[in-house]
């Protein structure tokens, strides 16, 4: 007898994960991915998983959120955790990747499996088939989202985020930068001190520089966990200080003085070639993103490889919209998942699209899977989905306040290791549940 094929639509974190998962299951897929073909504003390539914004996957210690989800995901056998490990660059106590190594592996591993067929061509409507899983992205194509809103009988909503900048390591002048990481941790970060001084012309550059000017029907509404800078800026001359230009732990070691400011880079790529700003997300104008870099000591020569770009977010009322499956209410066999199902992050994407894969292959075999349990971080994450308030629902992102507090009273460093450990106990029973 012939097996049902899954659809998915969409080949970035949250699709390509789950065609992984469905294949390792032995059931056959069909990923459709309209790149190359057809681009969008934020990528840059037609490869599968391609990432658009940072290169960090998040922290990955016992104290970190994050860390738990990674941990999770590496227990269920994530693709994109092993795509990050074998694409890991050194960034003290973050997972960071080359981005080219690391959508290449995933594009290898997906190519190189029997039970998925990647159909390279843009879905302009809901396919017909089930189980359906829709794993689009933020930049969902016009036509289909209309398609899915017409099915849901509900309008999307939005938000904006942006990219960083990324710039040459040989026009970096480290006689004025240094090497360190926060609190004495490794010294995998670039640092570029500013003087108060300093810190006002910058501060006075980027509010005067130009910003990224939508649409007349475009309403502006930011991310908080993915704040451009130049919108923080905008809420006071003090806001990047208790952001990305915090100078906390990072003393310069040639003077054993903590700076006023200090603007961080983040290796983008194996042979530390290319570098990222830190928290540096922009929309600005290209030129004005060049003029405002060149306030920054050690970087008034700075070679800009790529720009900073700011593009919208589409995603779904998800309280209102999915069940516990992620799987619309409305439609039986069509489910959802990454930034469309209302989480930020690549992690967070690649994790609901772990999940779905679960719940589509529970669909073709006729079972019934229930979500992880409230202690794990991903449970915690798909938890909020189903029962946020829907009046004024935003994407999430993983945190401490998913999953519930130990009831011992601790310092938040023991009692977040605590929440790590029972959270990855507690998830590694519910996949052995599963076998």
């Amino acid at each position: 007898m012939k097996k049902a094929r899954a659809v998915i639509v969409g080949g970035g974190l949250a699709g390509s994960e789950a065609a992984y998962q469905l294949a390792r299951r032995g059931l056959p897929v069909d990923l459709y991915e309209m790149r190359p073909a057809k681009m969008t504003p934020a990528h840059q390539s037609g490869d599968l998983a391609e990432l658009v914004c940072s290169n960090s996957l998040g922290g990955e210690s016992h104290a970190n959120a994050k860390g738990l989800l990674q941990a999770e995901l590496r227990l269920g056998g994530s693709l994109i955790m092993q795509a990050a490990d074998a694409a890991r660059l050194p960034a003290g106590g973050a997972l960071a990747v080359d981005r080219r190594a690391f959508s290449r592996f995933i594009n290898e591993k997906i190519i190189g499996l029997a039970e998925v067929r990647v159909v390279r061509s843009e879905v302009s409507a809901l396919p017909p088939q089930r189980p359906l899983l829709l794993a689009t992205g933020p930049l969902t194509a016009d036509e289909l989202a209309a398609d899915i809103q017409r099915s849901l009988g509900e309008e999307f909503l939005s938000f904006y985020d942006a990219a960083a900048p990324v710039v040459l390591a040989e026009s970096i002048d480290m006689n004025v930068c240094y090497r360190a990481g926060r609190y004495q941790q490794r010294a995998d970060y670039i640092n570029c001190p500013l003087s108060e001084e300093e810190y006002r012309s910058f501060y006075r550059a980027l509010t005067e520089a130009r910003r990224h000017t939508p649409h007349d029907w475009e309403k502006l509404d930011f991310f908080e966990g993915c704040m451009p800078i130049e919108e923080m800026a905008r809420r006071g001359y003090q806001t990047p200080l208790y952001g990305p230009l915090k100078p906390l732990g990072l003393r310069d070691p040639r003077s054993d003085r903590r700076p006023f400011a200090v603007v961080q880079l983040r290796q983008e790529d194996h042979a530390g070639r290319m570098w990222s700003l830190v928290g540096f997300q922009t929309g600005l104008k290209w030129g004005d993103q060049l003029r405002v870099l060149r306030t920054i000591p050690g970087l008034q020569n700075a070679e800009v490889v790529r720009y900073g770009v700011m593009h919208r977010n589409t995603y779904l009322n998800a309280p209102r919209l999915l069940d516990s499956k992620l799987q619309a209410r409305k439609m039986p066999g069509v489910y959802f998942a990454g930034v469309l199902a209302g989480v930020e992050g690549y992690l967070e994407s690649a994790a609901t699209g772990w999940y779905a894969a679960l719940q589509v292959a529970a669909n073709l075999r006729g079972g019934e899977l229930q979500p992880p349990p409230p202690e794990s971080m991903l449970g915690g994450l798909l938890r909020f989905l189903t029962s946020a308030n829907p009046r004024n629902f935003q994407p999430m992102n993983a945190n401490w306040g998913l999953v519930p507090s130990p009831p011992e009273r601790l310092k938040k460093r023991e009692k977040r290791e605590l929440m790590f450990s029972r959270g990855l106990a507690a998830f590694d029973e519910w996949l052995r549940g599963l076998d």
